[in-house]
Protein backbone atom coordinates (compact mmCIF):
# COMPACT_ATOMS: atom_id res chain seq x y z
CA UNK A 1 0.00 0.00 0.00
CA UNK A 2 1.27 3.54 -0.54
CA UNK A 3 -0.14 6.87 -0.36
CA UNK A 4 2.40 7.92 -3.31
CA UNK A 5 3.05 7.50 -6.92
CA UNK A 6 6.02 9.81 -7.03
CA UNK A 7 9.60 7.66 -7.35
CA UNK A 8 12.29 8.10 -5.30
CA UNK A 9 16.02 5.87 -5.12
CA UNK A 10 15.10 2.43 -3.75
CA UNK A 11 15.79 2.13 0.06
CA UNK A 12 15.57 -1.03 2.09
CA UNK A 13 12.24 -0.82 4.41
CA UNK A 14 13.39 -1.09 7.75
CA UNK A 15 12.71 -3.61 10.78
CA UNK A 16 11.31 -3.07 13.49
CA UNK A 17 12.75 -1.72 16.33
CA UNK A 18 12.28 -2.46 19.72
CA UNK A 19 10.51 0.17 21.29
CA UNK A 20 12.55 2.82 23.09
CA UNK A 21 10.44 3.47 26.34
CA UNK A 22 12.75 6.72 26.91
CA UNK A 23 10.90 8.27 23.81
CA UNK A 24 7.99 6.85 24.40
CA UNK A 25 7.33 8.42 28.00
CA UNK A 26 9.08 11.84 26.64
CA UNK A 27 6.42 11.47 23.91
CA UNK A 28 3.65 10.19 25.83
CA UNK A 29 4.84 13.44 28.44
CA UNK A 30 3.22 15.84 25.39
CA UNK A 31 -0.10 14.08 25.70
CA UNK A 32 0.08 15.21 29.66
CA UNK A 33 0.81 18.50 29.24
CA UNK A 34 -1.50 19.02 25.82
CA UNK A 35 -4.52 18.27 28.72
CA UNK A 36 -3.64 21.87 30.13
CA UNK A 37 -5.31 22.81 26.46
CA UNK A 38 -8.28 20.40 25.88
CA UNK A 39 -9.63 19.85 29.19
CA UNK A 40 -8.79 23.38 31.34
CA UNK A 41 -8.59 25.85 28.53
CA UNK A 42 -11.04 24.67 25.75
CA UNK A 43 -13.27 21.86 27.84
CA UNK A 44 -14.20 23.23 31.82
CA UNK A 45 -12.94 26.15 32.43
CA UNK A 46 -11.91 29.11 30.04
CA UNK A 47 -14.33 28.89 27.62
CA UNK A 48 -16.95 28.51 30.15
CA UNK A 49 -15.53 31.90 31.30
CA UNK A 50 -15.25 33.32 27.89
CA UNK A 51 -19.07 33.00 27.27
CA UNK A 52 -20.24 33.88 30.83
CA UNK A 53 -22.59 36.92 31.42
CA UNK A 54 -19.31 38.89 32.18
CA UNK A 55 -18.91 39.57 28.43
CA UNK A 56 -22.71 39.99 27.87
CA UNK A 57 -25.19 37.86 26.87
CA UNK A 58 -24.30 34.38 26.81
CA UNK A 59 -25.98 33.19 23.74
CA UNK A 60 -24.08 35.58 21.76
CA UNK A 61 -20.79 34.98 23.21
CA UNK A 62 -21.65 30.88 22.40
CA UNK A 63 -22.12 31.90 19.29
CA UNK A 64 -19.50 33.96 18.98
CA UNK A 65 -16.76 31.17 19.84
CA UNK A 66 -18.93 28.66 17.83
CA UNK A 67 -17.77 30.75 14.84
CA UNK A 68 -14.44 31.41 16.00
CA UNK A 69 -13.85 27.88 16.50
CA UNK A 70 -15.36 26.99 13.16
CA UNK A 71 -13.41 29.44 10.82
CA UNK A 72 -9.90 27.65 13.08
CA UNK A 73 -11.58 24.14 11.58
CA UNK A 74 -11.88 25.27 8.04
CA UNK A 75 -8.14 26.09 8.25
CA UNK A 76 -6.90 22.98 9.75
CA UNK A 77 -9.21 20.41 7.34
CA UNK A 78 -7.76 23.08 4.13
CA UNK A 79 -4.14 22.75 5.62
CA UNK A 80 -3.37 19.98 7.63
CA UNK A 81 -2.53 17.52 5.50
CA UNK A 82 -0.14 19.00 3.51
CA UNK A 83 1.79 20.04 6.66
CA UNK A 84 1.85 16.86 7.90
CA UNK A 85 3.19 15.97 4.25
CA UNK A 86 5.82 18.61 3.88
CA UNK A 87 7.12 18.34 7.77
CA UNK A 88 7.33 14.53 6.44
CA UNK A 89 9.30 15.28 3.69
CA UNK A 90 11.33 18.17 4.88
CA UNK A 91 12.60 15.90 7.78
CA UNK A 92 10.85 18.41 10.13
CA UNK A 93 8.59 16.47 12.14
CA UNK A 94 9.68 17.19 15.30
CA UNK A 95 10.64 20.76 14.36
CA UNK A 96 6.95 21.85 13.36
CA UNK A 97 5.64 19.82 16.52
CA UNK A 98 7.88 21.64 18.24
CA UNK A 99 7.13 25.57 16.81
CA UNK A 100 3.40 24.68 16.94
CA UNK A 101 3.03 23.84 20.56
CA UNK A 102 5.36 26.92 21.16
CA UNK A 103 2.80 28.61 19.15
CA UNK A 104 -0.11 27.15 21.46
CA UNK A 105 1.38 28.21 24.72
CA UNK A 106 1.87 31.90 23.56
CA UNK A 107 -1.46 32.17 22.86
CA UNK A 108 -2.83 30.64 25.94
CA UNK A 109 -0.54 33.13 27.93
CA UNK A 110 -1.69 35.92 25.99
CA UNK A 111 -5.21 34.57 26.97
CA UNK A 112 -4.10 37.10 30.60
CA UNK A 113 -4.80 39.83 29.05
CA UNK A 114 -8.58 39.11 28.28
CA UNK A 115 -10.64 41.18 31.02
CA UNK A 116 -14.26 40.33 32.03
CA UNK A 117 -15.73 43.23 29.99
CA UNK A 118 -18.02 42.61 26.09
CA UNK A 119 -14.65 44.31 24.88
CA UNK A 120 -12.46 41.73 25.08
CA UNK A 121 -14.98 39.07 23.73
CA UNK A 122 -13.20 39.13 20.17
CA UNK A 123 -9.85 39.03 21.34
CA UNK A 124 -10.02 36.01 23.49
CA UNK A 125 -12.31 34.10 20.88
CA UNK A 126 -9.74 35.08 18.34
CA UNK A 127 -6.76 33.83 21.08
CA UNK A 128 -8.78 30.21 22.07
CA UNK A 129 -9.30 29.82 18.17
CA UNK A 130 -5.71 30.49 16.74
CA UNK A 131 -4.45 28.17 19.59
CA UNK A 132 -6.82 25.57 18.52
CA UNK A 133 -5.68 25.84 15.01
CA UNK A 134 -1.90 25.80 15.87
CA UNK A 135 -2.50 22.61 18.57
CA UNK A 136 -4.24 20.62 15.52
CA UNK A 137 -1.10 21.26 14.05
CA UNK A 138 1.09 19.84 16.64
CA UNK A 139 -1.06 16.89 16.68
CA UNK A 140 -0.88 15.80 13.26
CA UNK A 141 3.19 15.99 13.90
CA UNK A 142 2.39 14.25 17.46
CA UNK A 143 0.39 11.28 15.86
CA UNK A 144 1.93 10.40 13.04
CA UNK A 145 5.47 9.75 15.59
CA UNK A 146 3.45 6.86 16.98
CA UNK A 147 5.19 5.08 14.03
CA UNK A 148 8.46 6.42 14.88
CA UNK A 149 8.63 5.08 18.90
CA UNK A 150 6.48 1.72 18.65
CA UNK A 151 5.96 -1.07 16.55
CA UNK A 152 3.56 -3.55 15.10
CA UNK A 153 3.35 -5.71 18.36
CA UNK A 154 3.43 -2.39 20.54
CA UNK A 155 1.63 0.39 18.91
CA UNK A 156 -1.74 -0.42 20.12
CA UNK A 157 -0.70 0.05 24.19
CA UNK A 158 1.75 2.72 23.38
CA UNK A 159 -0.81 4.73 22.11
CA UNK A 160 -3.38 3.98 24.90
CA UNK A 161 -0.30 5.11 27.06
CA UNK A 162 -0.21 8.57 25.71
CA UNK A 163 -4.14 8.50 25.42
CA UNK A 164 -4.19 7.55 29.44
CA UNK A 165 -0.97 10.43 30.00
CA UNK A 166 -3.42 12.94 28.23
CA UNK A 167 -6.00 12.19 30.76
CA UNK A 168 -3.94 11.86 33.93
CA UNK A 169 -2.86 14.84 32.91
CA UNK A 170 -5.77 16.91 32.75
CA UNK A 171 -6.91 15.19 36.23
CA UNK A 172 -3.62 16.58 37.81
CA UNK A 173 -4.13 20.34 35.51
CA UNK A 174 -7.72 20.13 36.62
CA UNK A 175 -7.13 19.36 40.53
CA UNK A 176 -4.49 22.45 40.85
CA UNK A 177 -6.46 24.85 38.95
CA UNK A 178 -9.67 23.87 40.88
CA UNK A 179 -7.62 23.79 44.37
CA UNK A 180 -5.38 26.86 43.30
CA UNK A 181 -7.76 28.90 41.38
CA UNK A 182 -11.33 28.58 41.02
CA UNK A 183 -12.68 27.54 44.82
CA UNK A 184 -10.85 30.03 47.04
CA UNK A 185 -11.65 33.46 47.65
CA UNK A 186 -8.13 34.03 47.53
CA UNK A 187 -6.19 31.79 45.79
CA UNK A 188 -2.39 31.25 45.07
CA UNK A 189 -0.20 34.00 44.52
CA UNK A 190 -3.18 35.73 46.00
CA UNK A 191 -4.96 35.81 43.27
CA UNK A 192 -8.52 36.85 43.52
CA UNK A 193 -11.91 37.36 41.18
CA UNK A 194 -12.00 40.55 40.48
CA UNK A 195 -11.45 41.56 37.25
CA UNK A 196 -11.32 37.71 35.86
CA UNK A 197 -7.74 37.58 37.60
CA UNK A 198 -7.98 34.04 38.93
CA UNK A 199 -9.52 32.52 35.72
CA UNK A 200 -6.97 35.01 33.75
CA UNK A 201 -4.18 33.00 35.92
CA UNK A 202 -5.65 29.96 34.88
CA UNK A 203 -4.24 30.93 31.20
CA UNK A 204 -1.09 31.40 32.41
CA UNK A 205 -0.61 28.56 34.49
CA UNK A 206 -2.02 26.21 31.65
CA UNK A 207 0.64 27.97 29.45
CA UNK A 208 3.61 27.07 31.52
CA UNK A 209 2.05 23.63 32.48
CA UNK A 210 2.14 22.85 28.62
CA UNK A 211 5.54 24.23 27.69
CA UNK A 212 7.30 22.50 30.83
CA UNK A 213 5.48 18.49 29.83
CA UNK A 214 6.53 19.00 26.09
CA UNK A 215 9.40 19.89 26.43
CA UNK A 216 11.17 16.24 26.64
CA UNK A 217 9.66 15.25 23.17
CA UNK A 218 11.66 18.10 21.55
CA UNK A 219 14.66 16.27 22.65
CA UNK A 220 14.30 12.87 22.98
CA UNK A 221 12.50 11.68 19.99
CA UNK A 222 14.64 12.24 16.82
CA UNK A 223 13.41 13.86 13.54
CA UNK A 224 12.49 11.58 10.35
CA UNK A 225 15.11 11.46 7.10
CA UNK A 226 14.46 14.12 4.61
CA UNK A 227 12.71 12.92 1.47
CA UNK A 228 14.53 15.44 -0.95
CA UNK A 229 11.86 14.72 -4.03
CA UNK A 230 8.94 15.93 -1.95
CA UNK A 231 10.77 18.80 0.30
CA UNK A 232 11.81 20.74 -2.56
CA UNK A 233 7.99 20.93 -4.05
CA UNK A 234 5.85 24.43 -4.03
CA UNK A 235 2.45 24.55 -1.78
CA UNK A 236 0.75 24.07 -5.31
CA UNK A 237 2.86 21.06 -6.29
CA UNK A 238 2.41 19.83 -2.88
CA UNK A 239 -1.69 19.71 -2.99
CA UNK A 240 -1.24 17.91 -6.23
CA UNK A 241 0.60 15.48 -5.00
CA UNK A 242 -1.78 14.54 -2.27
CA UNK A 243 -4.63 14.31 -4.65
CA UNK A 244 -2.25 12.05 -6.36
CA UNK A 245 -1.62 10.15 -3.12
CA UNK A 246 -5.58 9.69 -2.17
CA UNK A 247 -6.27 7.96 -5.63
CA UNK A 248 -3.55 6.00 -5.18
CA UNK A 249 -4.27 5.00 -2.14
CA UNK A 250 -7.97 4.53 -3.66
CA UNK A 251 -7.18 1.72 -5.75
CA UNK A 252 -4.20 0.21 -3.62
CA UNK A 253 -6.02 0.15 0.37
CA UNK A 254 -9.78 1.78 -0.36
CA UNK A 255 -10.09 0.76 3.40
CA UNK A 256 -7.74 2.94 4.54
CA UNK A 257 -9.86 5.64 2.68
CA UNK A 258 -13.27 4.27 4.51
CA UNK A 259 -11.76 3.88 7.70
CA UNK A 260 -10.30 7.34 7.67
CA UNK A 261 -14.54 8.38 6.75
CA UNK A 262 -15.80 5.87 9.66
CA UNK A 263 -13.53 7.50 11.97
CA UNK A 264 -14.71 10.93 11.13
CA UNK A 265 -18.33 9.97 11.85
CA UNK A 266 -17.49 8.25 15.30
CA UNK A 267 -14.79 10.92 16.43
CA UNK A 268 -17.21 13.34 15.96
CA UNK A 269 -19.42 11.50 18.62
CA UNK A 270 -16.89 10.80 20.70
CA UNK A 271 -15.82 14.69 20.91
CA UNK A 272 -19.36 15.20 21.82
CA UNK A 273 -19.40 13.11 24.90
CA UNK A 274 -16.81 15.65 26.36
CA UNK A 275 -17.57 18.60 24.54
CA UNK A 276 -21.77 18.49 26.27
CA UNK A 277 -20.94 16.35 29.04
CA UNK A 278 -20.21 19.76 31.22
CA UNK A 279 -22.82 21.10 30.05
CA UNK A 280 -25.65 18.45 30.80
CA UNK A 281 -23.98 18.23 34.16
CA UNK A 282 -24.91 21.66 34.71
CA UNK A 283 -28.00 22.85 32.56
CA UNK A 284 -30.21 19.04 33.02
CA UNK A 285 -28.65 17.97 36.40
CA UNK A 286 -28.06 21.10 38.03
CA UNK A 287 -24.81 20.92 39.08
CA UNK A 288 -22.21 23.82 39.99
CA UNK A 289 -19.17 23.94 38.14
CA UNK A 290 -16.82 22.91 41.16
CA UNK A 291 -18.89 19.81 40.67
CA UNK A 292 -18.19 19.61 36.84
CA UNK A 293 -14.68 20.06 37.73
CA UNK A 294 -15.04 17.12 39.89
CA UNK A 295 -16.73 14.87 37.78
CA UNK A 296 -14.05 15.79 34.91
CA UNK A 297 -11.55 15.05 37.36
CA UNK A 298 -13.02 11.05 38.09
CA UNK A 299 -14.05 10.96 34.46
CA UNK A 300 -10.66 11.38 32.93
CA UNK A 301 -9.38 9.01 35.64
CA UNK A 302 -11.75 6.27 34.55
CA UNK A 303 -10.90 7.36 30.51
CA UNK A 304 -6.85 6.72 31.33
CA UNK A 305 -7.68 3.56 33.40
CA UNK A 306 -9.70 2.37 30.28
CA UNK A 307 -7.18 3.70 27.56
CA UNK A 308 -4.54 1.35 29.37
CA UNK A 309 -6.99 -1.58 29.18
CA UNK A 310 -7.91 -0.68 25.06
CA UNK A 311 -4.15 -0.15 24.36
CA UNK A 312 -3.25 -4.10 25.43
CA UNK A 313 -6.45 -4.70 24.41
CA UNK A 314 -6.02 -3.82 20.92
CA UNK A 315 -2.43 -5.41 20.36
CA UNK A 316 -4.31 -8.84 21.16
CA UNK A 317 -7.58 -8.91 19.07
CA UNK A 318 -6.84 -5.94 16.90
CA UNK A 319 -8.03 -1.74 17.22
CA UNK A 320 -11.18 -2.98 14.96
CA UNK A 321 -12.36 -4.62 17.57
CA UNK A 322 -11.58 -2.52 20.54
CA UNK A 323 -13.39 0.42 18.64
CA UNK A 324 -16.48 -1.42 18.09
CA UNK A 325 -17.08 -3.15 21.61
CA UNK A 326 -16.23 1.10 22.97
CA UNK A 327 -19.02 1.98 20.59
CA UNK A 328 -21.56 -0.27 21.70
CA UNK A 329 -20.78 0.35 25.24
CA UNK A 330 -20.98 4.11 24.62
CA UNK A 331 -24.30 3.94 22.83
CA UNK A 332 -25.57 1.87 25.39
CA UNK A 333 -24.65 4.27 28.46
CA UNK A 334 -25.79 7.42 26.65
CA UNK A 335 -29.09 5.48 25.98
CA UNK A 336 -29.32 5.21 29.69
CA UNK A 337 -28.73 8.39 30.57
CA UNK A 338 -31.47 9.73 28.37
CA UNK A 339 -33.95 7.17 29.43
CA UNK A 340 -33.35 7.97 33.32
CA UNK A 341 -32.49 11.60 33.42
CA UNK A 342 -32.04 14.28 36.27
CA UNK A 343 -35.05 12.40 37.88
CA UNK A 344 -35.31 10.01 41.15
CA UNK A 345 -35.47 5.93 40.75
CA UNK A 346 -37.54 3.02 41.94
CA UNK A 347 -36.42 0.34 40.04
CA UNK A 348 -36.34 -3.62 41.17
CA UNK A 349 -36.15 -2.43 44.59
CA UNK A 350 -33.17 -0.46 44.13
CA UNK A 351 -33.47 3.40 44.65
CA UNK A 352 -31.00 6.00 43.40
CA UNK A 353 -31.10 10.19 42.62
CA UNK A 354 -30.76 11.80 39.27
CA UNK A 355 -26.85 12.70 40.67
CA UNK A 356 -26.20 9.19 41.08
CA UNK A 357 -27.56 8.01 37.01
CA UNK A 358 -25.18 11.03 36.42
CA UNK A 359 -21.99 9.73 37.80
CA UNK A 360 -22.83 6.12 36.59
CA UNK A 361 -23.71 6.23 33.63
CA UNK A 362 -21.13 9.35 32.69
CA UNK A 363 -18.30 7.33 34.30
CA UNK A 364 -19.22 4.55 31.88
CA UNK A 365 -18.97 6.91 29.03
CA UNK A 366 -15.82 8.31 30.02
CA UNK A 367 -14.35 4.43 30.70
CA UNK A 368 -15.30 3.45 26.88
CA UNK A 369 -14.14 6.84 24.87
CA UNK A 370 -10.34 6.39 25.74
CA UNK A 371 -9.94 2.88 24.05
CA UNK A 372 -12.27 3.86 21.33
CA UNK A 373 -9.78 7.13 20.56
CA UNK A 374 -6.90 5.41 21.17
CA UNK A 375 -7.44 2.20 18.90
CA UNK A 376 -8.48 4.67 16.19
CA UNK A 377 -4.92 6.82 16.45
CA UNK A 378 -3.98 3.31 16.56
CA UNK A 379 -5.57 1.77 13.70
CA UNK A 380 -4.27 4.65 11.59
CA UNK A 381 -0.68 3.85 12.71
CA UNK A 382 -0.72 0.55 11.44
CA UNK A 383 -2.13 1.87 8.10
CA UNK A 384 0.32 4.70 7.21
CA UNK A 385 3.21 3.73 5.05
CA UNK A 386 6.90 4.65 6.46
CA UNK A 387 7.73 8.47 5.89
CA UNK A 388 4.10 9.54 5.01
CA UNK A 389 2.48 9.17 8.55
CA UNK A 390 2.42 12.96 8.71
CA UNK A 391 0.44 13.17 5.42
CA UNK A 392 -2.17 10.63 6.66
CA UNK A 393 -2.82 11.99 9.64
CA UNK A 394 -3.01 15.41 8.07
CA UNK A 395 -6.06 13.50 6.44
CA UNK A 396 -7.28 12.40 9.84
CA UNK A 397 -7.55 15.70 10.82
CA UNK A 398 -9.14 16.88 7.99
CA UNK A 399 -11.66 14.36 7.59
CA UNK A 400 -12.53 15.00 11.25
CA UNK A 401 -13.00 18.39 10.43
CA UNK A 402 -15.43 17.76 7.19
CA UNK A 403 -17.99 16.19 9.65
CA UNK A 404 -17.94 18.17 12.92
CA UNK A 405 -21.11 19.82 12.10
CA UNK A 406 -22.61 16.15 12.68
CA UNK A 407 -22.69 16.14 16.67
CA UNK A 408 -23.54 19.76 17.29
CA UNK A 409 -25.90 20.21 15.20
CA UNK A 410 -28.01 16.94 15.88
CA UNK A 411 -27.22 17.49 19.79
CA UNK A 412 -28.86 21.38 19.28
CA UNK A 413 -32.15 19.48 16.87
CA UNK A 414 -32.67 16.81 19.49
CA UNK A 415 -33.23 19.27 22.15
CA UNK A 416 -35.38 21.83 19.67
CA UNK A 417 -37.47 18.78 18.64
CA UNK A 418 -37.92 16.61 22.04
CA UNK A 419 -38.05 20.35 24.20
CA UNK A 420 -35.17 19.11 26.99
CA UNK A 421 -31.72 19.53 26.95
CA UNK A 422 -31.17 15.64 28.60
CA UNK A 423 -32.18 14.60 24.59
CA UNK A 424 -29.63 15.99 22.87
CA UNK A 425 -27.75 13.37 23.91
CA UNK A 426 -29.94 11.42 21.14
CA UNK A 427 -27.95 13.14 18.51
CA UNK A 428 -24.71 12.21 20.27
CA UNK A 429 -25.89 8.76 20.25
CA UNK A 430 -27.23 8.71 16.29
CA UNK A 431 -23.89 10.29 15.45
CA UNK A 432 -21.78 7.36 17.24
CA UNK A 433 -24.49 4.36 15.66
CA UNK A 434 -23.76 6.02 12.21
CA UNK A 435 -20.57 5.62 12.56
CA UNK A 436 -20.28 2.12 14.15
CA UNK A 437 -22.72 1.41 10.88
CA UNK A 438 -19.93 2.99 8.65
CA UNK A 439 -16.94 0.79 10.55
CA UNK A 440 -18.55 -2.36 10.25
CA UNK A 441 -17.40 -3.13 6.81
CA UNK A 442 -13.75 -1.02 7.13
CA UNK A 443 -11.33 -4.48 6.90
CA UNK A 444 -8.69 -4.75 9.96
CA UNK A 445 -5.11 -3.47 9.43
CA UNK A 446 -4.44 -7.15 9.89
CA UNK A 447 -6.54 -8.11 6.82
CA UNK A 448 -5.29 -5.01 4.70
CA UNK A 449 -2.06 -6.26 5.11
CA UNK A 450 1.57 -4.15 6.26
CA UNK A 451 1.56 -1.06 4.40
CA UNK A 452 5.35 -1.93 3.14
CA UNK A 453 3.27 -4.74 1.36
CA UNK A 454 0.96 -3.01 -1.03
CA UNK A 455 -1.40 -4.27 -3.69
CA UNK A 456 0.11 -2.00 -5.93
CA UNK A 457 4.07 -3.38 -5.29
CA UNK A 458 5.20 -0.01 -4.86
CA UNK A 459 6.96 -0.22 -1.97
CA UNK A 460 8.47 -3.46 -3.16
CA UNK A 461 10.15 -1.11 -5.68
CA UNK A 462 10.82 1.51 -3.67
CA UNK A 463 8.35 3.89 -4.31
CA UNK A 464 7.07 5.97 -2.03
Amino acid sequence: MSLSTHKEPAVAAPSPQPARWKQVLAWASWDWGSAAFNAVMTTFVFTVYLTSSSFGDTDENSAVLGAALAIAGVAVALFAPVTGQRSDAGGRRRKWLTINTLLTCALMAGCWFVLPSPNYLILGVTLIALANLFFEFAGVNYNAMLRQISTPASVGRISGLGWAMGYVGGIAALALVLVGFVQPDVGWFGVTSEDGLNLRSVALFSAVWFLLFALPLMFAVPEVPRQEAVARLGIIASYKLLFKRIRSLLKSSPHTIYFLLASAVFRDGLAAVFTFGGVIAAGTFGWELSEVIMFAIFGNVVAAVGSVIGGFLDDRAGPKAVIVGSLIGLILAGTAVVVLGPGDQDMLGLQWTGDTTFWIFGLLLCLFVGPAQSASRAFLARLAPEGEEGELFGLYATTGRAVSFLAPTLFSACIVIFGAQRYGIIGIIAVLLAGLLVLLPVRSPAAVGHPGKGSDGARHKGNR
